[in-house]
């Protein structure tokens, strides 16, 4: 992308030559500094091209293309079924959420929607909860190491450990799951899961509200984040961000409620968003602690998808949680479909044309979140302290697997 450089004489940025900072054209006092990859908050492949004035920061430009996923193309050499595995390594830490959203795509191609069980779709709600109680573990521990806080990391860590092992339970597999298949899921719940899956939300109430006076209200923490990299709503939308990211900035605005797939319209939650308690809206605190409030609605949600089944939609011994699976998935005309969902980060989004007659699709496009929420680093970034670009960056809740996909 075009270099910026700063005038100070003109007070704006400018365009210059074309790909980098060109260091004979800087104003005195100016300098380039490359923030990562090695960085912890950068996940190892994102490098953070700096421009800073002393310790101002003036301009970033993000570099990303170290990762190659490569995902779209192999999705367009697979069958739509096969394709599922390359989608849970998009958002690794999310990956049933990944999952849910490209089914749902694939099954508006197919026009399965509404054609299967109740089961499956309370089944499937429920997985993706608590998955998104999984990452947004991740992302609000893993932020309270990059302000300087050891002990919350670890809680979340111990926490997120006891929903990936209820997931293992049900997937066989730790992160990485191909559970949720296209037109219903790989297998059903084990028995005694939904008891199990009751006791732990029960445990883990108590512990979001631990977390919450341990580092939400936490007066450190407060003084690092409120204020910081604020995002005001105009400019997300422009960026097209998406998630709690775009909640925090004060529109209400969640795919489960816009959309309403699957059995979402059933459910009751709320949409929470940012309100400036601390600071100003949108800034780095509003976006941990709609986090923590979205990681209390998802544990509401859980409860009454644990209600529903197993009452009104209890396991028989005749259900088949691939009943609806169809035999052939193709179209026998020329489709495109987009099917988008709402994952822990933002908007998940497929683009898909398929073939006739064919179970490989000629396209395949990721929409991701991540992509989106990145762009909008510079905007929130300049005109503040280069310490502070860090706790700008860790409130993104970024996965490289998924911007470069």
């Amino acid at each position: 992308m075009p270099a910026i450089t700063y005038d100070l004489a003109e007070d704006n940025l400018r365009k210059s030559e074309p790909s980098k900072y060109n260091p004979e054209e800087l104003p005195s006092g100016c300098f380039i500094i490359n923030l990562g990859p090695q960085h912890p908050s950068t996940h190892g492949v994102l490098r953070l091209e700096v421009l800073t004035d002393g310790e101002t920061v003036l301009d970033v430009v993000p570099h990303i293309g170290y990762l190659h996923r490569c995902f779209e193309k192999h999705a367009e050499n697979l069958p739509y079924n096969q394709i599922i595995p390359f989608v849970d390594r998009l958002d690794y830490l999310a990956a049933m959420n990944c999952e849910h959203a490209y089914v749902l795509a694939v099954e508006k191609l197919l026009e399965l929607e509404g054609k299967l069980p109740k089961r499956v779709e309370y089944i499937r709600v429920l997985m993706a909860e608590l998955n998104r109680l999984a990452s947004h573990f991740v992302a609000i521990g893993t932020y309270a190491i990059d302000m300087g806080a050891f002990t919350p990391f670890l809680w979340m860590m111990r926490d997120r450990e006891h929903i990936l092992r209820m997931l293992e339970w049900a997937t066989g597999a730790r992160m990485l799951y191909n559970y949720i298949w296209i037109g219903g899921l790989y297998y059903d719940l084990p028995i005694g899961f939904e008891e199990r899956c009751q006791e732990l939300l029960q445990y883990l109430q108590p512990k979001l509200r631990e977390c919450q006076h341990l580092l939400i209200e936490n007066k450190i923490f407060i003084q690092r984040t409120a204020g910081i990299g604020v995002l005001p709503l105009e400019t997300a939308i422009q960026y097209g961000v998406t998630g709690p990211m775009l909640r925090a900035s004060g529109l209400k605005y969640d795919l489960r409620r816009v959309d309403g797939y699957s059995v979402y319209p059933e459910l009751e939650f709320e949409v929470p968003i940012g309100q400036g308690l601390m600071g100003k809206q949108g800034d780095c605190w509003d976006r941990t602690y709609v986090r923590l409030l979205e990681c209390k609605e998802s544990v509401r949600i859980a409860q009454q998808c644990l209600a529903k089944l197993t009452k009104e939609h209890r396991r028989t011994r005749d259900f088949d949680p691939q009943a609806a699976v169809p035999k052939h998935l193709r179209t026998k005309q020329v489709k495109q479909v987009y099917g988008r969902a709402e994952t822990p980060k933002g908007e998940l989004g497929f683009f898909i044309r398929s073939q006739p007659n064919s179970d490989v699709p000629w396209r395949v496009k990721c929409r991701s979140c991540s992509f989106s929420n990145l762009s909008a680093i510079a905007a929130m970034a300049r005109g503040g302290l280069l310490a502070d670009l860090i706790a700008v960056l860790g409130s993104i809740d970024i996965v490289l697997g998924e911007i470069d996909r």
